[in-house]
């Protein structure tokens, strides 16, 4: 078979593809196609072998690779086509995509696309940390899938660059496999994971969190045998003793195939720009969960999922050309914003959420939307806006926007 037409096909087979692949496969005729590239769907959760996961979307508290098969129970048992092994090199037209496989190589066509291709870590060379190149310096994610899925040992002392949600996940894989965490690292002044994740986790660890601090080289000829951290404000250097280095967090989106889609897309958060339906510039093609911002939890990417089900739904139904749109503007320290657009009749965005990624600490944050010189709104959330992990703002922040009119800004007060 060269040639393949579906209703939808969804790229990617993570959390966010999956739920949207379900929850549309559950409201229109017609094949629902996900194409994913690894041998297995679940996305990054497959190897997280540890709770914390499906809270939001599935109220369970259950293990990562638990809910990746969950999820993947549900969008076939949707009936939903689930193809691994896939990578989508291209697109061949306006919703075409050519796909590779073992398979061989083909073009599938569809009448709505969703782009679910998610996030990644920035590994070390593009973090440009100095120094020599020995073995035992990781991402997470291949922490994870060394530790998880290939059960191998990795070392007996690491330090962890990074102090987020994703880097306690870390602490948790290397205590799997018998290796002690000598130190955290992080640039900002305290730790970004939320407090109910951070102070259970510096209890797995044997050593501080260096907050203010950065990794400026690793030592080692054939293994890692130390790691040089520098204090920002100080410049003060410590060398410690490790053969493990994991470079957590840094989350850039894989967005390669959205920019060669020619989508319209945010130089802040390297996503595609999408409005409250989450559709994109380009008709009928939508983008969900991480692929937008770096980085959201697996459960908040899933309800991104779920709620673009409806958008693609009324596409099909009666497809247009994307509305004429207003640009949400970030003020510093808010670095940037999701979704980024307002148009007529997208609705509230998911979970009736605008979100920020924040450069400075706010304990009870107040946040102002003006357009055209004129205040929109003020809203204060009750939860701190903090560095390192994505603040959920109201949407009726920008609500009563006029989508035909001038830019809107949203900044702290």
């Amino acid at each position: 078979m060269t040639e393949q037409h579906v209703a939808v096909a969804i790229v990617g087979g993570g959390p966010s593809g999956l739920t949207a692949a379900a929850a549309v496969a559950g409201q229109i005729d017609g094949e629902v196609l996900v194409l994913e590239r690894e041998t297995e769907t679940g996305g990054i959760p497959r190897h997280s072998d540890h709770l914390g996961y499906g809270m939001r979307d599935l109220k369970r508290f259950i293990s990562g690779p638990a809910y990746a098969r969950r999820l993947t129970a549900s969008a076939r048992q949707a009936g939903v086509t689930l193809e691994t092994e896939a990578m989508v090199t291209g697109w061949a037209g306006e919703r075409a995509l050519q796909v590779t496989s073992p398979r061989g190589v083909r073009t599938v066509t569809a009448d709505a696309v969703v782009l679910a291709t998610g996030a990644r870590e920035r590994p070390r060379p593009a973090r440009l940390v100095p120094g020599d190149r020995p073995d035992g310096v990781y991402t997470t994610g291949q922490l994870q899938n060394l530790v998880h899925v290939h059960h191998a040992k990795v070392g007996s002392r690491a330090v962890i660059v990074g102090a987020e949600l994703v880097s306690w996940s870390a602490v948790l894989t290397l205590r799997e496999s018998g290796c002690a965490t000598a130190a955290m690292v992080s640039a900002y002044p305290r730790a970004e994971a939320y407090a109910a994740f951070r102070l259970p986790g510096r209890l797995l660890t044997d050593g501080p969190v260096l907050t203010r601090s950065r990794l400026i080289e690793i030592r080692g000829k054939g293994r890692v045998r130390a790691a040089v951290v520098e204090n920002l404000d100080t410049g003060a250097r410590d060398s410690i003793d490790c053969d493990t280095v994991v470079f957590t967090g840094d989350w850039i989106p894989d967005h390669e195939l959205a920019r060669t889609g020619g989508l319209d897309m945010d130089a802040l958060t390297r996503g595609p720009l999408v409005d409250a339906s989450l559709r994109t510039s380009r008709s009928g093609v939508f983008a969900v969960g991480n692929l937008l911002h770096p980085v959201d939890t697996a459960d908040g990417a899933a309800l991104d999922g779920r709620h673009v089900a409806g958008a693609v739904g009324r596409w099909l139904q009666q497809p247009a050309e994307p509305a004429t749109s207003v640009r949400i503007r970030p003020v510093a320290p808010l670095r940037w914003v999701a979704p980024q657009l307002i148009s007529p009749g997208a609705g509230a965005a998911s979970r009736g959420d605008l979100l920020f990624w924040v450069d400075e600490y706010r304990r009870l944050p107040r946040l102002r939307s003006v357009q055209d010189g004129r205040t929109l709104a003020i809203k204060r959330t009750p939860w701190p806006a903090a560095p390192g992990r994505v603040y959920r703002a109201p949407w009726s922040l920008v609500a009563d926007a006029d989508p035909n009119g001038g830019e809107v800004t949203v900044s702290l007060v």
